[in-house]
């Protein structure tokens, strides 16, 4: 299981369950179990989707998109 969650920078991030701290781009090291959980997900493929979307609501789409799903890239 993964609990998704946000640093104080505004990052959506993934921790498997369990997980004490998880240190994010920012560099900041956060402790998972003092964060508010936005979600939950059994494999980490559901979490990293999660994340995107959580992204994708604070900052909009980054123009990365997965060419497995048959997606087009934006440019």
């Amino acid at each position: 299981m993964y609990l998704i969650f946000r640093c104080d920078c505004g990052r959506a991030l993934y921790s498997k369950e369990g997980n004490m701290t998880r240190k994010c781009v920012c560099g900041r090291t956060v402790k998972v179990k003092t964060r508010r959980i936005f979600g939950r997900a059994e494999t980490f493929q559901e979490a990293s989707e999660l994340v995107r979307k959580l992204q994708e609501e604070k900052y909009g789409s980054c123009g990365f998109i997965n060419p497995a799903r048959g997606e087009q890239t934006q440019r």
